[in-house]
C-alpha cells in the first residue's frame, strides 16, 4: 500500500516538474501546442526553428536541434511535430533543412531521425570537423510507429500507418499501410484494401 502511494506522489512530482519545465521553454519555440510536454532532461539547440502541435509529448533524454547551414535555404520552422505525437525516450531529431512528423506518429526508445549525413571523404581532417553532407527532408505521414532502436536517414518519406520495425534503418520511401524492417529495410506486409488484411510481401530477390 505504501508503496503505491508513493508511486503514485512520484508520478505526480514528475508530471509537475514537466509541465514546469515545458511552461519555461515555450517561448523558445516557433510555436508550441496546447497540452504539449517536454520531459527533462532534454538536450536542444535552435528551438526558434521548431514547431509542436497539440498534445505531443517528448520523453527524457530526448536531443532534438537544427542546424545552421549556409547551403541551405533559410526555411521556418525546420522541425514540424504534429498533434498527437509521442517521441519515446533517448529520441535524437536533428534537421538542416526539413523533417515533418504528422498527427498520430508514436515512437519507441532510441529512435533517430535526420535529414543530413557528415562528410568523412577528407582522410587529413577528422570526420568531426568536415562539413554536413546528402540534405534532403524528412517526412513521417500520420499515423505511423517507429519501433525501438530504428533510424530514418535523408530523403526518406515514410507512408500512411505503418510500421518501422525495431532496429531496423530506413534508407528508402515506405509507401502508405507497410510493414518495413531490417537494415536496410524491406517490405514484409502490406495492407489489402481488397482482402481487408495484411499481407506478406515476397523478398525481393
Amino acid at each position: 500500500m505504501a508503496k503505491s502511494i508513493i508511486e503514485t506522489l512520484f508520478c505526480i512530482w514528475n508530471n509537475i516538474k514537466a509541465k514546469i519545465f515545458t511552461f519555461i521553454l515555450s517561448p523558445c519555440f516557433n510555436s508550441i501546442g496546447r497540452n504539449t510536454t517536454i520531459v527533462p532532461p532534454f538536450r536542444f539547440a535552435n528551438l526558434n526553428d521548431i514547431k509542436l502541435g497539440d498534445n505531443v509529448t517528448i520523453h527524457s533524454n530526448s536531443w532534438i536541434h537544427t542546424i545552421c547551414d549556409k547551403d541551405v535555404q533559410l526555411l521556418c520552422p525546420k522541425i514540424i511535430i504534429k498533434d498527437n505525437v509521442a517521441i519515446g525516450m533517448n529520441a535524437t531529431i536533428s534537421a538542416v533543412e526539413s523533417i515533418i512528423i504528422e498527427e498520430n506518429v508514436f515512437t519507441a526508445r532510441n529512435v533517430y531521425i535526420s535529414d543530413h549525413g557528415h562528410q568523412y571523404e577528407d582522410i587529413n581532417m577528422p570526420i568531426a570537423m568536415q562539413f554536413i553532407r546528402k540534405k534532403a527532408p524528412v517526412l513521417i505521414k500520420k499515423n505511423s510507429w517507429l519501433g525501438q532502436n530504428a533510424v530514418i536517414l535523408p530523403g526518406v518519406t515514410v507512408g500512411r500507418h505503418c510500421v518501422i520495425g525495431a532496429n531496423s534503418i530506413v534508407n528508402s520511401d515506405i509507401p502508405d499501410f507497410s510493414i518495413a524492417a531490417g537494415a536496410p529495410a524491406r517490405i514484409i506486409k502490406r495492407y489489402d484494401a481488397v482482402s481487408n488484411m495484411w499481407v506478406k510481401v515476397s523478398p525481393v530477390e
